[in-house]
């Protein structure tokens, strides 16, 4: 019997101190993303390792934050209890401080746009986790099925800007209310964005103050509305939308 069961915490450990083995460039994304390899004890874990200094500059997003925010978006998701966005961490890597998250073995061509209508109900809290973290990348590629099924999102880079920018080609639940137990996560969820918790002491390495301010507020609204929002103005949809 394995003395060391390979737990989400000990996939965090070993993502955040194992040893990381560079094995190429994956071909896809406007910023450098690499295959990599994390040994530790007797794990070897695929990752995907997205340094700081492969961050293409943006206009609207501070430059060098985008592989913390994608480390934002894994501990948001954990706090809602909702586990979408595969473990993730920050650290150091051959090219530098970047994040590491664990790779999922997704069907490629299972994804937003090939569900069925009655599939697209198990997406809602990945709705809500991006109206939270003020996604402005939601394409329909980052939402996938692995091989027994499960869904999960990733491409977290562009979340989380203190300023509104939504876009997502995710908006099959506008105007509908939010169920109560999706109700319950999110209070839960918001009373732990007050001092002193743990998850803020987190939030506040990745994120700006001001960026912790807006997810306040955008957890306060959804409470206070308890419905999924409509489109609002300006551009809603990222490009390309796959």
């Amino acid at each position: 019997m394995d003395s060391h069961p390979v737990t989400a915490t000990r996939v965090l450990t070993a993502l955040g101190q194992g040893e990381m083995e560079m094995k190429g460039l994956l071909p896809w994304g406007s910023n450098y993303t690499f295959l990599v390899y994390i040994n530790y004890e007797e794990l070897r874990l695929p990752a995907v390792y997205k340094p700081m200094r492969g961050e293409r500059p943006l206009w609207d997003f501070p430059e060098g934050t985008l592989y913390k925010r994608e480390t934002a978006a894994y501990v948001v998701s954990e706090a809602l209890g909702w586990g979408f966005v595969p473990p993730t961490v920050a650290r150091d890597g051959d090219e530098g401080p970047g994040s590491v998250q664990f790779f999922v073995d997704v069907d490629p061509e299972s994804h937003y746009f090939n569900f069925k209508e009655d599939d697209k109900e198990i997406l809602k809290p990945i709705v809500l986790f991006d109206i939270l973290a003020n996604n402005a990348d939601r394409k329909g590629g980052h939402i996938l099925r692995d091989r027994r099924g499960e869904v999960w999102a990733i491409d977290h880079g562009l979340c989380f800007h203190a300023e509104p920018k939504l876009r997502t080609v995710v908006w099959d639940f506008a105007g509908e209310e939010i169920a109560d137990d999706a109700l319950q996560s999110l209070n839960k969820f918001r009373a732990m964005l007050n001092p002193p918790s743990d998850l803020l002491t987190l939030l506040t390495q990745l994120l700006a103050p001001d960026e912790i301010t807006a997810l306040r507020r955008r957890a306060d609204r959804l409470l206070r509305t308890g419905c999924f929002p409509e489109p609002g103005p300006g551009r809603n949809y990222p490009w390309p939308p796959l």
